[in-house]
């Protein structure tokens, strides 16, 4: 083989080995994802096809029957850093400008006698298609604390419980019938970082990160686009490496050959099919993308919307820049605009598509902010972690639309009515996708575990939102 061959042939087999490691959910070395990934005279890929390897979960004895539930998606937003309520969703200008700041207004919505923050003219006339938490607490004012509890409901310093996303792979993915080369927990664009999101569930529930930019001329998804490789070389290094196969014709029928195709196929049909061509924004009409705003968030949601339509269970959208100790006001005018259009495109289309009954969207943070203004130096109108009072939206999968949940004090520092708990969050999603609240985890010491705490964990609850269904 000359040179040229021998070097096109390497990237090649990087670019298969990569799709094989970032979907299969087992790391891999480099050595190793070269040797599974090429096969023909060089040897085979041992590989199984994605959809072999989920067959082979041995937890999945552990499962339980699920119910049938309206939701069949998740879509979580979540809003990185904490957003202040009183900003957002919880307005108080009664308060005065020593809570408010330079926000005092508010704006009615289409819902009468539901008003929100003066920065979200687009949620605005989309109220009646969501519903508001704004008596939300837990009282934990550290970000990784904060969100680990926010997303897990649990407050466990022993274990290292899973998110909601990691559950909801566990109990909606493969071993649930779900079929495709998607997998079923996607994050748009990179991990959090706060904590393991698969928890003791293990890495094969661990999300998907597209790394990348949705709003770049070409989303550059980890594993799926090279962006210095077009799809006319792509197709060059896959004529050349079939080329270079010497097995393909001399074992026809053999079972770990089947295994090398099959998997080769899959590679190539999430680089260069209509698989990868899921990721591929360009395929949207501009007015579409203008609608939800050709920020990175904006067109997250779109390709969340986009993951919806292909039946992924569980879509995160890890929206930073919300950690606001400082210039407060000055960001919050960035982004509560960007936010606004964004996630009122994303209701609106889901509703105008008749998606958004089988999709929850639920907006959150780690926490609020604190309601009053640090004016004082060295913060000059910023303001901080707030885990005693904050808001969430949720919208879809059959929670009802146009509904308040909960109240705080006039100030926004005290939940004043109806306590809601991120368990009591979580518990009714699971519910709306048909998760029994007892349904098992598979605990590694072998400790009962349901996917919602009972009374023993100690873990406060207000009660499931059953207000909303």
């Amino acid at each position: 083989m000359s040179t040229p061959d021998l070097n096109l042939a390497r990237r090649h087999s990087r670019d298969v080995g990569r799709i094989t490691q970032s979907f299969g959910g087992v790391p891999l070395s480099r050595r190793e994802a070269l040797r599974k990934s090429v096969y023909g005279s060089a040897g085979l890929l041992l590989t199984e096809p994605f959809s072999v390897r989920a067959a082979q979960d041995p937890l999945a004895p552990q499962k339980v029957a699920m119910n049938s539930g309206p939701a069949k998606s998740v879509i979580q937003i979540w809003l990185w850093g904490g957003p202040c309520h009183i900003d957002t969703f919880d307005p108080k200008p009664e308060a005065g400008r020593e809570y408010t700041g330079a926000l005092d207004g508010t704006l009615e919505t289409n819902v009468s006698g539901m008003r929100i923050g003066q920065l979200l003219p687009g949620l605005a006339k989309e109220a009646d298609k969501y519903s508001l938490i704004r008596s939300m607490t837990h009282g934990n004012n550290g970000h990784e604390t904060a969100a680990y509890l926010v997303q897990t409901g649990r407050t466990s310093e022993r274990d290292v419980f899973p998110g909601s996303g990691a559950v909801v792979s566990y109990f909606k993915g493969y071993d649930a019938g779900y079929e495709g080369l998607i997998p079923p927990y996607i994050v748009l664009t990179e991990p959090q970082g706060r904590f393991s999101e698969a928890g003791f569930l293990g890495p094969r529930y661990k999300p998907f990160a597209t790394g990348g930019n949705p709003a770049s001329p070409v989303f550059a998804v980890e594993g799926i686009v090279t962006p210095d490789i077009s799809e006319e070389q792509q197709k060059e290094r896959r004529t050349l490496m079939q080329q270079l196969n010497t097995l393909g014709g001399a074992l026809p029928g053999h079972s770990a050959l089947k295994t090398v195709v099959d998997s080769e196929e899959q590679a190539y049909e999430l680089i260069l099919g209509d698989a990868g061509k899921l990721f591929d924004l360009s395929q949207e009409k501009d007015e579409m993308r203008d609608r939800y705003g050709r920020t990175t968030f904006g067109q997250s949601c779109l390709m969340a919307r986009r993951l919806v339509e292909k039946g992924v269970p569980y879509i995160t959208i890890n929206y930073k820049g919300w950690d606001t100790h400082k210039q407060h006001f000055q960001i919050m005018n960035r982004k509560l605009p960007e936010l606004d259009q964004g996630l009122a495109a994303l209701i609106g289309d889901l509703s105008g598509r008749g998606l958004l009954d089988s999709t929850v969207v639920w907006c959150t943070g780690e926490f609020g902010r604190t309601p009053k203004v640090a004016t004082e130096s060295p913060w000059n109108g910023g303001r901080h972690h707030f885990g005693k009072a904050f808001s969430c939206l949720l919208a879809g999968g059959g929670f009802q639309g146009g509904q308040v949940v909960g109240a705080t004090n006039s100030t926004g520092e005290e939940v004043a009515e109806r306590p809601v708990y991120p368990a009591d969050v979580i518990g009714s999603i699971y519910g709306q996708l048909g998760i029994p609240a007892d349904a098992s985890l598979p605990h590694p010491q072998g400790t009962p575990t349901h996917v919602v705490p009972d009374e023993a964990e100690g873990v406060p609850m207000g009660g499931l939102l059953k207000e909303l269904v």
